[in-house]
């Protein structure tokens, strides 16, 4: 097992690596919409927040030797279930046709108010 910090990715705000990663497993940490230069929130609609949580999750994919079209799981966080359709339109682009296994919830609040908060389990690239 190994902790995997990411250059280019938001840095961390709690006591957690982007991922981890044991064998061909990468278990990424959940991200929200930060951007990685001004660690700000991205957008103030679903849409918006989500490209930029799949553009985190891209960087430290493509960092570790996988990428989006090796996600075996995802995980996805809501605000609110009214910003499920905004959420799954822009998740479905990014995935350009791949469909991982997923799950969808609405919970009470997210880190620094996000809208949306997405993590996965990919494999490295077989």
């Amino acid at each position: 097992m190994k902790l995997e910090n990411i250059d280019g990715a938001p840095a961390a705000i709690g006591p957690y690596s982007h991922a981890v990663t044991h064998n061909d497993l990468i278990f990424c940490s959940g991200q929200i919409p930060l951007d990685p230069e001004t660690m700000e929130i991205v957008g103030s609609d679903v849409e918006t927040q989500t490209r930029q949580v799949m553009a985190n999750i891209e960087t430290v994919l493509t960092s570790l030797g996988s990428g989006m079209d090796k996600i075996v799981k995802a995980t996805i966080f809501l605000d609110s279930m009214e910003d499920f359709m905004g959420m799954n339109k822009v998740y479905e682009e990014c995935l350009k046709g791949h469909k991982p296994a997923r799950s969808a919830f609405e919970v009470g609040r997210l880190p620094k108010d996000a809208l949306v908060e997405i993590e996965c389990i990919a494999v490295k690239g077989i």
